[in-house]
């Protein structure tokens, strides 16, 4: 009995002793952090981008709107209207006249001389009448459009004027000049320019 109470004694003593050789709590070590943390690396991470402003395209840059283009300036007008035969407008006469009316220059509003010619077949009276009625008949052509009647100035010139043979060298009639002369000659003019209005003067004091 005595034998096994010493024996645990010296058991226990060792056991002690062991126990005193460890590591105390104030001096373990700390366990290393393990390499796949679970801590974001900052110097890896992209930027987020920023917002893009409602309305711009991140494909292009912006560009500025086309400008309007500018109107080219306004030059006076000069036709000619034929006529084939008689006093009459036919239809190419009225689809060139039409084409006229759009023009911008005759829209502006300024004045429009008509200038009336004929053949030298018959007398100078009479053609003279017929110049004068065809451009009548021009005249009211564009009255009839819209175009404002004292815009137009009626010119009747009869045979004085011609743009082409009246007759072939042989002296027989040249039916081709005759229907050159028989002619309206047409004058779109711009309108005056208007005065700029002159500033009031301001009072004194």
């Amino acid at each position: 009995m005595k034998r096994t109470l010493c024996h645990a004694v010296a058991t226990g003593g060792l056991a002690a002793l062991l126990a005193g050789c460890g590591p105390s709590e104030g001096n373990r070590a700390e366990p290393a952090p393990a390499e796949n943390s679970a801590e974001p690396d900052v110097a890896n991470i992209a930027p987020a981008p920023e917002p893009t402003p409602e309305g711009k395209s991140i494909i292009r840059p912006e560009t500025e709107p086309d400008a309007e283009p500018t109107p080219p300036p306004l030059e006076p007008i000069e036709r000619t209207v034929q006529f084939p035969k008689g006093v009459a407008l036919d239809d190419a006469a009225k689809a060139m006249l039409d084409t006229l009316l759009a023009e911008p220059a005759l829209q502006a509003g300024g004045p429009i001389r008509l200038s009336g010619h004929s053949d030298s077949k018959g007398s100078d009276a009479d053609n003279l009448r017929s110049s004068r009625r065809r451009a009548e008949e021009v005249r009211d052509y564009l009255v009839a459009k819209g175009v404002a009647k004292d815009r137009i100035t009626v010119i009747a010139l009869g045979e004085n004027r011609p743009v082409a043979p009246n007759a072939n060298p042989d002296g027989s009639d040249d039916e081709a000049g005759r229907a050159r002369n028989r002619r309206v000659d047409i004058a779109v003019a711009l309108p005056e320019p208007q005065p700029s209005p002159t500033p009031e003067p301001t009072p004194a004091g």
